[in-house]
C-alpha cells in the first residue's frame, strides 16, 4: 500500500514510524515532513493546505491512502476536496469532513454540539462585538477565574484564564473589538471555570464504530512546576494513573458514546481521530474541548503503546470496519520529554547543528522541528525533539527519557525536568 502522510511535526514523525513499521506499507511519502520522517519514507515539499499540489502527488505516486496529521487542512476541507473530485473520491482520507472539523475549528460549534447531545461541559455563552455589553453582564454572573476562548483556530493561543473582572472585560473588548486574535476572535466563548485535573482521551472512529485509545496527560507550561507561558506541549505521560478503569468507563459512557452518536445523528462525516480534552472534577469527567486530530506531544506517548498494525487500523477506519479489529495496547508506561529551542515559546533562533543522535539510546527520538542540510540534522523550530521511553513504571520510563535527552546536544537546548512528577 502506498501512503501519503500530511504534516511536519513530532506527531507526524510518530505516525510515520508506525505506518512504516507495517508490512502492508510498501511506500510512505510525507509532505512536508522533517529530518526524522525522512528516515521513515520520502519527504516531499508540498504544503498541507496546497490541495492541488497534494492531488498531484496522489495521482503521480498512485497513493492508496492519505493520513492527515494537523488540523488546518481538515478545517479547510481537504476531505471534502477529495470527495468532490472524480479522480480522488475513492481514495480514503483519514480525517473528518470540513463540518466535522468544526468541532475544533469553532468553539461555539463544539459547545452547541455538546449541549445538543448531552455531553458534560462547562456552562457558557458566545458573544460578538455587537453583544459586547451583554458579554460584560455575563462575566458579572460568574465567579473568577474567567475563561475567554476565541471561537476559531488561534494556534493554541486563543484561550485566556483571568482572575480580575476588569481585566477580563478589557480582554473581551480587545478580542472582539481590537482584533487581538484576528478573525479567530470575531466571536468569543465565555465559560465557567472548571477546577480539577486535566487529561486527554483519544478516539479513533470510522463514523459508526470506535476504538478508545490510551489516555495521556500533557504539560503545557514552559517552566517547571507548571509556570511561565503556555507552549504547544513540553511533555506527556500515558497512561494517566488517576484515570482508572472506573473513570474511563464514565468517559466512555458519558462522553465518547454520546459524541459518536451525535456525529451520526447530525449526519457529520467523520473518519479519523477525536482528541477529547477533559477535566476530572471530583471524579466526574467534563469536556474542555474537542480537537479533530491527535495531540502533540501526546501522540508521541500514545502511538508507541498501540500494538496493532497501524496500517490495518487506518484501512479499517477508511472502510468503516473498525469493529473487526481486536485492539491491543502495551500495558507499560510511555513518557515523553520535549526538547525546545531557548527562548521558545517567544523568540528563538534556529539553524543549530544537532549532535548526539548517533549514540545508542533506550528511547525513541521523534523529530518535531528539524531539517536536513547536507546530511546534518539542523534545528528548525521551537519544539525540536520529543524523547519517548517505555517502562513498567513511570519513573523508569522518565529516567530513560532524561538520559537520552542529556545525550542530545544543540545550542540553547532546554527541557523541563519535572514531567510526570505531579502524578507520582
Amino acid at each position: 500500500m502506498r501512503i501519503l502522510l500530511l504534516g511536519s511535526g513530532g506527531r507526524e514523525h510518530a505516525f510515520a514510524r508506525s505506518l512504516n513499521a507495517s508490512p502492508n506499507c510498501t511506500q510512505l511519502f510525507i509532505t512536508p515532513g522533517n529530518a526524522g520522517t525522512a528516515a521513515c519514507g520520502t519527504n516531499l515539499s508540498v504544503g498541507v493546505n496546497d490541495f492541488e499540489g497534494i492531488k498531484n502527488i496522489v495521482l503521480s505516486e498512485q497513493i492508496n491512502l492519505v493520513v492527515v496529521g494537523p488540523e488546518d487542512p481538515l478545517v479547510n476541507g481537504i476531505v471534502d476536496f477529495f470527495l468532490a473530485d472524480d479522480q480522488l473520491k475513492n481514495i480514503p482520507v483519514i480525517g473528518p469532513s470540513k463540518l466535522g472539523a468544526q468541532l475544533e475549528g469553532s468553539k461555539d460549534f463544539s459547545k452547541e454540539f455538546m449541549q445538543r447531545h448531552g455531553v458534560p461541559t462547562a456552562a457558557y455563552h458566545s458573544f460578538t462585538y455587537s453583544k459586547l455589553e451583554e458579554g460584560y453582564q455575563f462575566l458579572e454572573t460568574l465567579t473568577p477565574p474567567y475563561v475567554l476562548k476565541a471561537d476559531g483556530l488561534a494556534a493554541g493561543k486563543g484561550v485566556l484564564i483571568i482572575d480580575d473582572i476588569n481585566e477580563a472585560k478589557q480582554e473581551l473588548k480587545s478580542m472582539l473589538g481590537d482584533g487581538k486574535f484576528g478573525k479567530a476572535g470575531e466571536k468569543v466563548v465565555i465559560e465557567e471555570f472548571l477546577k480539577g485535573i486535566e487529561l486527554s482521551v483519544f478516539v479513533l472512529t470510522d463514523g459508526k464504530n470506535y476504538k478508545l485509545l490510551p489516555s495521556a496527560k500533557d504539560y503545557k507550561r514552559i517552566g517547571e512546576g507548571d509556570t511561565g507561558l503556555n507552549t504547544g506541549g513540553m511533555g506527556a505521560v500515558s497512561p494517566v494513573p488517576f484515570a482508572d478503569a472506573a473513570f474511563i468507563e464514565k468517559v466512555e459512557n458519558n462522553i465518547v458514546k454520546p459524541t459518536i452518536a451525535g456525529l451520526t445523528k447530525d449526519n457529520i462525516d467523520y473518519k479519523g481521530f477525536i482528541f477529547i480534552g477533559l477535566m476530572n472534577v471530583g471524579g466526574e469527567p467534563f469536556v474542555i474541548e474537542y480537537n479533530c486530530r491527535m495531540g502533540d506531544p501526546e501522540t508521541e506517548a500514545v502511538l508507541p503503546r498501540i500494538q496493532n498494525d497501524f496500517v490495518d487500523l487506518m484501512v479499517a477506519t477508511g472502510n468503516q470496519k473498525l469493529s473487526t479489529i481486536d485492539f491491543k495496547v502495551d500495558p507499560r508506561f510511555a513518557t515523553t520529554v520535549v526538547m525546545v529551542s531557548g527562548g521558545y515559546p517567544g523568540n528563538y533562533e534556529k539553524g543549530f547543528e544537532v549532535k548526539g543522535l548517533d549514540k545508542p539510546t533506550e528511547s525513541i527520538v521523534f523529530h518535531s522541528g528539524t531539517s536536513l542540510t547536507n546530511g546534518q540534522v539542523i534545528t528548525n523550530g521551537g519544539r525540536v525533539f520529543a524523547v519517548t521511553s517505555l517502562d513498567e513504571t513511570m519513573q523508569g520510563a522518565l529516567n530513560k527519557s532524561y538520559r537520552t535527552a542529556h545525550q542530545i546536544n544543540f545550542d540553547y537546548a532546554y527541557y523541563r525536568k519535572d514531567i510526570g512528577q505531579d502524578l507520582m
